[in-house]
């Protein structure tokens, strides 16, 4: 144990029992030095003044009357607020140092340079609030931090602030609110050598998602320069997330997600005379298009904030940075998560928008719920005062003096900032909707205007003109019973698989690769095989754009289809996840960027060129090459195996072989690695042919849509002949119990995705009697069809009793 009476501590010194002495973020950054180095895990040398320090500064200039004094005066409305912490902190600003404290400081400092081999070294001068970093107070960004301090004088200067900062608006509200006393607080200064990261990068990494608490992640946000820009939100950083049960792997690369930022400015030191010792510079174009971090650096960065959770016991907020001198990686800060680690999993909220007026603006979803209010737009810190309660706050970005303001907004949206910026952590921390990095909203929203913040959609958010309507559906995870029927969900939506990782499914039955490639990758494959055949100067223009920085176009494709399954794969592993091969029809993937040169008019795309006949075909089969090369990327190199590949509208026995021999000679060999490969049985010849297809594939999924549309000769998108549609007519009965039969006879395993069973508990009564081994619904239809599969078998063991 530190003495109690010590002015300085060497960070090496103290441990996470030392917050009282030297605050949560410097007993912090002690823990590490002492115990993970060993794991690799690096962290800059320094040391700390201590709460006897700070004590020692009230005492010696008698600020314990004047804080009592000034905060004694605010109002309950915080009308006084402004006033009474500007006047401590001009008191604490006008103290002079007590000899001792001073001279306790001037010699770490040397001793500091001395230990680094340097005079006059740059510092970090960090605050640790001795309440700071707490399991359920974060304290984030509430006291100052200053950079690239140079010098005994600028030193001491720059400590007197640290001290005086404990007293901003934005720190005494937050102590008011999570019920700490003013004067119980003492502040710690921690002093650490200065990474040069304003020549290399830095960011934040949280050890699970922060807008859904999926724990099996690290997310990673990186920028240019230093890292108070990224912490602000004022700049736009890269994304990475990493899967931590396969970190242990060295065989492994598991990225499954590599978003580039705009990273527009980046914070860097000063140069010449200026007062202040940083200041904001315009990143190169090079700088904009490259990735801040190699794979290898995403990597060991996500081993230390996973070996930093471990040893926590508990999901963590990480700060790092990278010395562009030495090119090596330190920790500079660690805390607890207070958000999301928090939430309990007994219930699941789910907001679901039902109808919405046109999309104005989009950007970063935080939280998953829905605003509607007027919108109010504030330009700047000068302007707070002009905000109306219970409005939608509109703003460029915000920092920690704003948060007083937040906390009477109904959501949040900002021009910039990603998932780690401070309007994305506090409103998380507060509950709010927020959509953040949209560019333009302040141009944008008019005050005044009514419009619906949509963080319910997934990773992206939204802002609809007007009052959308929308449903809240609690979802009491206790209640949802065990059935023998496998119960799984169908995604098309990989940033929308983490809202769902809590609810109790089986698994994936259907991930729909399509509408990966329309939303997210937005190019036709054949494409990117042969650009040089595109003869549209200004859809090439785009898919420049589109693929910049790979140098093989292919490979924007592969990497990019990868990584988003593995999102889906990543939530539900080790349980099955079944990804359908691309099932577009002509007109669909013409709509593609460079679709139409490579796709054909057809009178009836509907029974015309799409599913297994074009995987075989010259007209796309290096299209489906690379789907191959990222499905083996997908289970070979991310590591997701439990990812099962299943073909769609497969006509004939000669088909199905014919595309088993070509994902074959793409490295998607069955059987080879534990690949399985399901059908879709979704034609009456499937059914048909049943056990003749069960000798070529592991699995049938029954496409009941496209089945219902076939057996009956219904167009299951006309209007007119909406009321004979019904999968619950006795053809399509008898077809589907006759390929639940043939399948298991043929040994395989057999589900349904599809509609019906949601909306009719007959159906999935029928199905249960069939001995159907596995039902996937839309995820929020899944508690309803879970319910009625449980009575349904319930009814099912009655009757056999």
């Amino acid at each position: 144990m530190p003495d109690s009476k010590a002015l300085i501590l060497w960070l090496d010194q103290v441990r996470n029992v030392d917050v009282s002495s030297v605050g949560g973020k410097n007993a912090s950054l002690g823990e590490m030095l002492g115990n993970l180095g060993t794991l690799g895990v690096r962290v800059p040398p320094g040391f700390a003044t201590t709460a006897t320090a700070y004590r020692r500064f009230v005492a010696h200039n008698g600020l314990a009357k004047v804080i009592e004094a000034e905060l004694s005066r605010v109002s309950a409305s915080g009308d006084d607020l402004g006033d009474a912490g500007q006047a401590v902190r001009a008191a604490f600003l006008k103290g002079e140092w007590p000899a001792e404290t001073a001279a306790a400081i001037r010699d770490g400092y040397a001793e500091l340079g001395r230990r680094c081999g340097k005079t006059d070294i740059a510092v970090a001068v960090r605050s640790s609030a001795t309440a700071e970093d707490l399991p359920d107070a974060s304290f984030a960004g509430a006291q100052e931090t200053f950079l690239n301090i140079s010098g005994e004088a600028a030193l001491l200067d720059a400590c007197r602030r640290c001290f005086a900062s404990l007293f901003t608006d934005r720190a005494i509200v937050y102590r008011v609110a999570k019920g700490f006393g003013h004067l119980d607080v003492a502040l710690s200064i921690g002093i650490e050598r200065m990474v040069r990261s304003d020549l290399g990068s830095s960011g934040v990494m949280f050890t699970l998602d922060t807008e859904t608490g999926f724990d099996k992640v690290v997310v990673i946000n990186a920028a240019w320069g230093l890292g108070e820009l990224v912490v602000q939100g004022s700049v736009d950083p890269d994304e990475y997330e990493i899967y931590k049960p396969f970190l242990s792997s060295p065989n492994l690369a598991p990225i499954i997600e590599r978003a580039l930022g705009q990273k527009s400015r980046k914070m860097v030191y000063a140069t010449g005379h200026q007062a202040a010792t940083t200041e904001e510079v315009a990143t190169t174009e090079a700088e904009r298009a490259a990735f801040v971090l190699s794979d290898g650096e995403i990597l060991s960065l996500a081993r230390w904030g996973q070996a930093i959770e471990r040893h926590y016991g508990r999901p963590m907020d990480i700060e790092w940075a990278k010395d562009g001198e030495s090119g090596e990686i330190f920790i500079v800060q660690a805390r607890p998560e207070t958000v999301q680690s928090h939430k309990t999993a007994a219930t699941l909220r789910n907001y679901k928008i039902q109808s919405k007026g046109e999309c104005l603006l989009k950007g970063l979803s935080i939280g998953d719920s829905v605003a509607v209010a007027p919108v109010c737009v504030i330009e700047g810190p000068g302007d707070i005062h002009k905000f109306v309660d219970g409005s939608i706050l509109v703003t460029a970005t915000t920092d920690p003096d704003w948060v007083p303001v937040m906390k009477r907004a109904a959501a949040i949206v900002t021009d910039h900032g990603g998932r780690t910026s401070h309007a994305a952590i506090v409103s998380r921390e507060l509950g709010l909707p927020a959509v953040v990095g949209t560019r333009n909203a302040t141009a944008t929203l008019r005050n005044g205007e009514t419009v619906t913040v949509s963080c319910a959609e997934g990773d992206q958010g939204y802002i609809y003109r007007g009052a959308a309507k929308f449903t809240v559906e609690d979802i009491a995870l206790g209640t949802i019973p065990a059935t023998r029927t496998k119960v799984m969900i169908n995604l098309a939506d990989p940033a929308s698989a983490s809202r769902w990782w809590r609810l109790p499914s089986d698994g994936v039955g259907l991930a729909r690769m399509e509408f990966v490639i329309a939303n997210q990758i937005r190019v036709h494959p054949m494409a990117l095989a042969h650009f040089p055949e595109i003869k549209d100067p200004t859809v090439a223009a785009e898919i420049e754009r589109l693929t910049r920085g790979y140098a093989d176009k292919s490979e924007y494709f592969v990497e990019n289809l990868a990584c988003a399954l593995a999102k889906i794969a990543a939530v539900h592993h080790p349980a099955p996840v079944i990804v359908r091969t691309s099932d577009f029809k002509t007109n669909e993937y013409a709509h593609l960027l460079g679709g139409a040169g490579f796709e054909t008019a057809e009178e009836n795309p509907m029974l015309g060129f799409r599913g297994a006949s074009r995987y075989y075909s010259p007209r796309y089969l290096d299209g489906f090459a690379l789907e191959c090369r990222a499905l083996r990327r997908l289970r070979e190199q991310l590591g997701f195996r439990n990812v099962i590949v299943m073909i769609p509208f497969c006509r004939s026995l000669d088909e199905a072989d014919q595309v088993l021999g070509v994902m074959a000679a793409n490295g998607l060999k069955r059987g080879t690695n534990g690949l399985e490969v399901y059908m879709m049985c979704e034609i009456p010849a499937n059914v048909i042919l049943a056990r003749q297809f069960a000798d070529r594939f592991d699995g049938f999924s029954i496409g009941s849509n496209d089945l219902t549309q076939l057996t009956l000769g219904v167009d299951r998108d006309s209007e007119l002949l909406a009321p004979l549609f019904d999968e619950r007519n006795e053809a399509v009965k008898w077809m589907i119990a006759h390929a639940i039969a043939e399948a298991h006879a043929g040994g395989i395993k057999v589900g349904l995705c599809g509609q019906a069973p949601s909306d009719h508990p007959d159906f999935a009564e029928f199905l249960v009697s069939c001995g159907i081994d596995s039902i996937s619904v839309d995820p929020e239809r899944f508690l309803q069809v879970k319910r009625h599969i449980a009575a349904a078998e319930k009814e099912e063991r009655a009757a056999a009793s």
